[in-house]
């Protein structure tokens, strides 16, 4: 069943357990590692990059990063107790056709596939790091979500999701209108997509300055790339732009670390502090050193400072998720 939106909820901090690293770490060492093959690639910094339209995301593709999509998967799970999507999809006609762009490693579009085993799944990528193995249901292709997409008229789909893209898409209303125009008449897209804002509801954020900086400096960088990182709030308009009707923004807290009371929570937050710490580097290395004018040494250097903040259980901090859905009008 999936949990509906806790935005307004108030998480109750839990006064008798420190948070630790080996919350985190357990999660690190259990087998979420995803198989998968690799044929395009630049290195910079150390760090693994699609080659296929090079320098257009600053995010890496190699193995460290499928280990970290893999725990934001599961937290994006974890938020609607398991569920994959919110939008409506159970209440009308089962979907025949249905697109995940940005689909990474494919996790995704191989778990839909096995909820909708009579509807055809596409996934697209600029990586070509699925795995070889996917169900006869469910296809990957080499796209950018930027470029004309390569699906003709009778090709539209149901449902068309799309997650994680801040700091990818430079133009979100071209973006969307694409999707508007690929998704069948009374079909359904939607974004999923988490702040990279942090915050607290008693102050304890501001307490910690390594990451309030880091994230204006990362909300500076890539705004001054092109493609803005925190897009999550401004979606629901986007999509009414586009034209989508029936739209809404579901809105999530995700506590970062075990400091919520609540053993639900409690468990959200040991996957949310391992997805952030595992997201500063990523975040941190391209952007600084392309937009900043940081060396690779500065850049690492910061950002080990950021994740040594991280580890402190006094910042009772969490991050928004937002899951914005719209449907595109039925014809006549």
């Amino acid at each position: 069943m999936a949990h509906h939106p806790n935005f307004d909820e108030q998480i109750v901090v839990d006064t008798s357990d420190e948070d630790s690293l080996c919350d985190a770490q357990s999660i690190i060492d259990s087998n979420l590692s995803l198989h998968s093959t690799v044929r395009d690639y630049c290195y910079e910094n150390g760090r693994r990059y699609h080659a296929y339209r090079y320098g257009q995301y600053p995010m890496p593709n190699d193995e460290e990063e499928q280990d970290r999509l893999a725990f934001m998967h599961h937290l994006f799970k974890l938020l609607l107790g398991g569920a994959l999507y919110r939008a409506p999809m159970d209440q009308g006609p089962e979907p025949q056709r249905i697109l995940d762009v940005g689909t990474g490693t494919g996790i995704w579009a191989l778990e839909i596939a096995e909820d909708f085993p009579n509807a055809e799944i596409v996934g697209t990528d600029l990586s070509p790091i699925q795995p070889n193995w996917a169900p006869p249901n469910c296809t990957f292709l080499v796209d950018d979500a930027e470029s004309d997409w390569a699906f003709s008229e009778s090709e539209a789909f149901d449902y068309v999701h799309a997650r994680s893209m801040g700091g990818g898409i430079s133009d979100w209303n071209r973006f969307l209108q694409q999707a508007y125009e690929h998704v069948k008449p009374g079909g359904w897209v939607e974004i999923q997509e988490y702040e990279t804002w942090i915050r607290s509801d008693d102050g304890t954020a501001e307490n910690a300055k390594m990451l309030m900086d880091w994230q204006e400096k990362i909300d500076k960088a890539s705004k001054l790339f092109g493609r803005h990182m925190n897009v999550a709030p401004d979606l629901s308009g986007y999509m009414q732009d586009a034209g989508f009707i029936n739209v809404r923004d579901d809105v999530y807290k995700a506590p970062v670390g075990s400091w919520p009371k609540s053993s639900r929570l409690k468990e959200i937050g040991r996957v949310g502090k391992v997805t952030l710490y595992e997201a500063v580097e990523p975040y941190t290395l391209a952007l600084f050193t392309r937009v900043l004018g940081f060396s690779p040494e500065e850049a690492r250097e910061y950002a080990d400072g950021v994740r040594a903040e991280l580890l402190d259980g006094s910042y009772h901090i969490y991050v928004l998720y937002h899951y914005v859905y719209g449907q595109k009008p039925l014809e006549g």
